[in-house]
């Protein structure tokens, strides 16, 4: 009898086992959004391409100011793009679902050991580079046209928080790492650090 009931789970087990799968398959949900970042990097690309071609066909008449901050918004549409990257192939790999990239040739190094801390730390990153080549932009802007000295002022403040809020990720992320390692090395349990510094069961030898 008691083996009967066991292959037969009852009403709200089946119940529980269907919200838990249908919630999993909710991740889905997020791909339609990463699609819609792509678009948006289409439009980036075709953003650089018109500022690209424009740069080109004055560059006779302009001068090295206008050239330097044409080439800075280049860098800047590039800094995005990458950023644009970053969110649609980590943010897919993390929360969605496996790209199965493994032994490819043209697997990025980054995907290997990223992971929802990594992302982050590397968006905020990103975004450093994003703002300081803005804050360049207005330094630059500054020594050819009048500009309030509040402008400057929040940018650099905006600036900094990048850099904190960077900075305080990292040190989050470490620290977390670290306290996995603590945990681990006290339980009854066998663990290992892999390559990407996540802490795993190890496999048992036993047979």
């Amino acid at each position: 009898m008691n083996s009967i009931q066991s292959d037969n789970p009852r009403p709200s087990e089946r119940l529980l086992t269907a919200i838990g799968s249908l919630i999993f398959l909710s991740r889905w949900l997020q791909a339609p959004l990463y699609f819609g970042l792509i678009v948006a990097q289409g439009v980036y690309v075709y953003h650089f391409l018109k500022e690209l071609w424009h740069l080109v066909e004055k560059a006779p008449a302009i001068d090295e100011t206008t050239i330097m901050m044409t080439v800075l918004g280049l860098i800047d549409v590039v800094m995005i793009a990458n950023l644009l990257i970053m969110v649609i192939v980590g943010g897919y790999e993390t929360f969605v679902s496996r790209l199965n990239l493994e032994g490819h040739r043209d697997q990025p190094e980054w995907l290997s050991h990223v992971n929802a801390g990594v992302l982050k730390v590397k968006l905020a990153t990103a975004l450093i580079g994003i703002s300081s080549v803005n804050l360049l932009k207005t330094f630059i802007e500054v020594s050819t046209k009048q500009m309030p000295d509040h402008v400057i002022m929040w940018q650099l403040l905006l600036h900094l928080t990048f850099v904190l809020s960077a900075l305080l990720l990292a040190v989050t992320d470490h620290i977390s790492s670290r306290t996995a390692v603590a945990v681990a090395a006290h339980s009854p349990k066998t663990y290992r650090s892999n390559d990407d510094g996540d802490v795993v069961e190890a496999s048992s030898t036993r047979q």
